[in-house]
């Protein structure tokens, strides 16, 4: 499958299996962390078929004028692959082993903001790689100290900036979604963090708030356990000193 953008014919071929994929460390410590907890409430909710594909600091490729080309998003969401997880164990290509990725997302760790650029020459910038060459349709900037974040849709062929809704959030239509940020603690990390609602405006919960849920759940019958026994203490003793032995 080829096409043509800003002079490049873009091909979709599979990465050979002696490319030397850059060996660079991730830039946050923070930024693992961040990627988890976008997909650990996907999973817990159900919201991740067995043929799709999230991915963290992963390379998604194209090939421009014959030159393969990666970039390696802090997040991405692939909703559908139509080959074996062992045949993208490295990296992945769209078009040629499945859809485009449904949504990229980079967390600002640096002051360069290579994730606004625009360089179209070859290797060209992320911003122009996602836009221009996957057409990805959302992407997501976020800030994580700052908890600021910005999201562009792609429309007529370029990025507009999206305005959030009444709660701060943002609509992603491809998964039915809605993507905001709030305050939270885990991984011994607390801070700002990029959480997921559903249509009706639930919260998808990481596995320890689920595991808290469940805790205060069994606490609650607990003690409704104990006011019953209490209860049915004072009633046998109200019988007893009334004359009236009560029942087993």
């Amino acid at each position: 499958m080829t096409a043509l953008t800003q002079d490049y014919q873009i091909t979709w071929e599979k990465l050979p299996d002696d490319y030397k994929l850059p060996d660079d460390p991730v830039d946050n410590i923070n930024q693992p962390a961040l990627a988890a907890a976008l997909t650990e409430s996907l999973q817990l909710a159900g919201k991740i078929s067995a043929n799709a594909l999230t991915t963290t600091n992963y390379g998604i490729c194209a090939t421009l004028n014959n030159k393969m080309v990666i970039k390696a998003p802090d997040w991405a969401f692939i909703a559908k692959i139509n080959v074996s997880r062992e045949e993208v164990i490295r990296s992945y290509t769209p078009q040629l082993q499945g859809d485009i990725p449904v949504i990229v997302m980079e967390f600002i760790s640096d002051t360069q903001e290579t994730e606004y650029s625009i360089k179209a020459t070859y290797p060209p910038g992320k911003w122009f790689f996602y836009e221009r060459i996957l057409k990805v349709p959302n992407y997501i900037i976020f800030e994580p100290d700052s908890g600021s974040f910005e999201m562009y849709r792609l429309t007529t062929e370029q990025y507009i900036l999206q305005e959030p809704d009444e709660n701060q959030r943002y609509w992603i239509a491809e998964i039915n979604l809605y993507l905001g940020v709030s305050q939270g603690t885990r991984e011994n990390r607390t801070g700002k963090w990029l959480r997921w609602w559903d249509e009706q405006g639930n919260l998808l919960p990481w596995g320890t708030e689920l595991a808290e849920q469940e805790r205060q759940r069994t606490e609650q019958e607990r003690q409704r356990a104990e006011q019953e026994r209490q209860r049915a203490e004072r009633l046998a003793a109200q019988l007893r000193a009334a004359g009236i032995e009560p029942e087993d």
